[in-house]
């Protein structure tokens, strides 16, 4: 299992979705810290340098953008509730 690599989402380089890893949801490739993750330490008042201490520097920077991005598009997306 030393080749697997988790599958982008979309055409993402560094968010994953894949069930061998949480579950499926989205994630930081390379880490086992999801999205959701990262959105909700940043809504707290967390800033980068907060979030790589807390997280062993496991959290690449470079993500940041991407996760914004996946981010803009949940929220721009209609979901109907009966």
């Amino acid at each position: 299992m030393q080749d697997w690599q988790p599958r982008p989402y979309k055409d993402y380089r560094w968010v994953v979705a894949d069930p061998r890893l949480l579950g499926g949801g989205l994630a930081i490739r390379g880490t086992r810290l999801s999205v959701a993750l990262i959105l909700e330490c940043l809504a707290s008042g967390m800033t980068l340098e907060d979030i790589n201490e807390s997280f062993d520097h496991a959290f690449p920077p470079e993500a940041l953008p991407e996760v914004l991005k996946v981010a803009a598009e949940l929220a721009a997306s209609v979901h109907v509730a009966a």
